[in-house]
């Protein structure tokens, strides 16, 4: 099974999406995807899977800061849920979709790409991916035994 990781910071127009190296040890930001139209934005996903042989596909999930479910896992589980059947029927059952507690992962692409001075018409796409590499950070060092988040 491969070690590379997918992750996705699903947004209400754009989905960021990260991949990890083919160990799994490093984020790389890869693209955005429109969130709309949906079976599109899955298909994409799924054939990212696909090209870069994909072990696991880690989603950010919008937790509030008590640890409650956010307004917007409607969003994500509308993306989340018809991925796992598409994985599944593209042949890619073996790809475990997990996941992963969000929390504050924009605010901290945001204050990165601050610190970088990345232009507001670039930051659009940009942050996305970056909270996408956040979450698969997270997720990874979890993998590796380092991290305390879940």
């Amino acid at each position: 099974m491969s070690e590379t990781v997918l992750a996705l910071d699903v947004g209400t127009r754009r989905i960021g999406v990260a991949v990890s190296d083919d160990r799994g040890a490093m984020a790389l930001p890869l693209e955005t995807v429109d969130a709309e139209p949906r079976g599109e934005a899955v298909d994409r996903i799924v054939k990212l899977v696909g090209d870069y042989q994909v072990g696991d596909v880690v989603v950010g999930w919008p937790v509030d800061m008590q640890g409650r479910e956010g307004r917007a896992v409607g969003r994500v589980r509308a993306i989340v849920e018809p991925l796992e059947k598409r994985l599944e029927a593209a042949g890619h059952d073996e790809v475990e979709v997990h996941r992963w507690d969000e929390r504050l992962t924009t605010t901290e692409a945001n204050r990165l790409l601050d610190d970088v001075d990345v232009t507001r018409r670039r930051r659009k796409q940009a942050v996305d991916q970056v909270a996408a590499c956040k979450i698969l950070e997270g997720f990874l060092a979890r993998r590796r035994g380092e991290g305390n988040t879940p």
